[in-house]
């Protein structure tokens, strides 16, 4: 196993057309989830990769293990609650930053609000290369931030931790949120944050002052929007604490919705680390794999062949430039990408 990936999925609902939830007259049934489809993006680019959670023994629990696994994801860590519902969510098509942005959560009490260090097998977590967490998962429940703490505390036999900081305010009533994500990004290996969450969490503006502010991590990648991201890696042992700053500019996108690019980033640039790919190789392998994702409408798109990605990533830097990805570029001949 190379990446082992826990945290909630639940069933989504997406609009059959725009407008308010009120309005919206039916909904197309798919699955979401920052963990998972972390796991399904890494599957269809040909890693190893395990989901664990918790899920109840319904129908909806049946659909999300099935989905997940249709991906070539490995569900065998998936435990079923019959006590506990699985989780579900209503979302309207507008995108996420706008003020016209609806989302109906239906997840309190959940299967996976149970997870915990008791109720979770250590040896299917720590299987991997690489364990990928999220901000998320902690804030569903006090077992859960307890499970999250265990998890990010120094333990012989560790794997890699990975660390999505995916700060959601709404997720926090308690206001607590800022100063556990932080806790939690500083007993990870490799953190990815926005600079938008980074402002709104830490009063933190730029990439350099989110590295000031977490320097133990060894690999901090900054994700800065349109502006593109910036990856902070430690030096080797023993050559000194300066780290090595490498910056990758965004690509140009025709964007469909915006949901799950930030998952799709870290499974583009989580796959490019285990090939062992240089620093800005690892940054455009995540734009490209964002764009996989915001060219269609779900949580989750196909994302190019390796040797697809593999071709734009080595793009000189003026023809990486001039790139512009629209719906259905994954399926076109590296060639046929349209350029002005």
């Amino acid at each position: 196993m190379e990446v082992v990936c826990l945290g909630e999925s639940m069933v989504t609902f997406l609009p059959s057309r725009p407008g308010r939830l009120a309005d919206v007259p039916s909904f197309a049934r798919t699955i979401g989830g920052a963990e998972s489809n972390v796991a399904c993006a890494l599957a269809s680019a040909g890693h190893r990769v395990r989901w664990i959670s918790r899920v109840g023994t319904d129908g909806f629990g049946d659909h999300l293990v099935d989905a997940v696994g249709a991906y070539g994801v490995d569900v065998s860590g998936v435990r079923r609650d019959p006590g506990r519902p699985t989780g579900i969510y209503f979302r309207t098509a507008t995108d996420r930053d706008t003020a016209a942005h609806e989302v109906a959560y239906y997840r309190a009490g959940s299967a996976a609000s149970a997870m915990s260090p008791r109720t979770m097998a250590y040896d299917d977590l720590f299987a991997g290369r690489v364990l990928h967490l999220s901000g998320i998962t902690a804030a569903l429940s006090a077992d859960c931030l307890a499970l999250m703490r265990d998890l990010t505390a120094p333990r012989p036999g560790r794997p890699s931790v990975s660390f999505d900081v995916n700060h959601r305010p709404g997720l926090w009533r308690d206001g607590s949120g800022p100063d556990v994500l932080l806790e939690l990004a500083r007993g990870a290996d490799l953190v990815f944050v926005g600079e938008d969450e980074a402002a709104s969490a830490w009063d933190l503006h730029g990439a350099d002052a989110i590295r000031a502010a977490l320097p133990e991590p060894r690999t901090l990648v900054v994700k800065r929007g349109s502006a593109g991201a910036t990856v902070y890696e430690q030096g080797a042992r023993g050559a000194g604490p300066a780290d090595t700053v490498t910056s990758v500019p965004a690509l140009r996108v025709d964007v469909v919705a915006p949901v799950g690019a930030g998952d799709a980033f870290a499974a583009g640039f989580l796959s490019a680390t285990l090939r062992g790919l240089p620093a800005a190789a690892r940054l455009r392998h995540g734009h490209l794999m964002a764009a996989a994702t915001l060219t269609v409408a779900g949580d989750l798109g196909t994302p190019p062949s390796r040797s697809r990605a593999d071709h734009l990533a080595a793009l000189d830097a003026d023809a990486w430039g001039t790139l512009r990805l629209g719906p259905g570029w994954t399926a076109e001949a590296p060639e046929e990408v349209r350029t002005p």
